[in-house]
């Protein structure tokens, strides 16, 4: 009576929907779902960072071997042993054959090989 018209009246009910209610399983779903997808990212970024490391040891390694050719082209032995050295690097061979100058160096566990021709002073190549 006492204002139960009102009441009754002013209740706004939600559209009818065409969707079945949802149950109680399926409450809290997406919280396992982006815990895996977080996980599987963040190893694929280890993998990344590591293939990422490798590439730069290995790049690392020729720059040393490059450097040590070139000065063993100019100064012989010695000056390829200062250069690898000089990278952070041991010079593991080294060959001088007339003009060309072949050198093979370990660096952190990467080894590397290169290649220089020495071309005296006044000369086309």
């Amino acid at each position: 009576m006492f204002g139960s018209d009102l009441v009754s009246d002013s209740i706004a009910l939600p559209p009818p929907s065409d969707q079945p209610p949802r149950t109680s399983g399926e409450n809290g779903q997406v919280v396992p779902v982006m815990a895996v997808a977080l996980l599987l990212a963040a190893v694929l970024g280890l993998g990344l960072v590591r293939v990422a490391g490798a590439a730069a040891q290995r790049a690392a390694a020729q720059a040393a071997a490059d450097a040590a050719a070139l000065a063993g082209a100019e100064d012989g032995r010695p000056g390829a042993v200062a250069a690898a050295e000089a990278n952070g690097a041991v010079l593991v061979s080294y060959l001088h054959d007339h003009l060309d100058v072949e050198v093979e160096v370990t660096r952190r566990g990467h080894r590397a090989a290169a290649r220089a021709r020495w071309l005296p002073q006044n000369t086309e190549p």
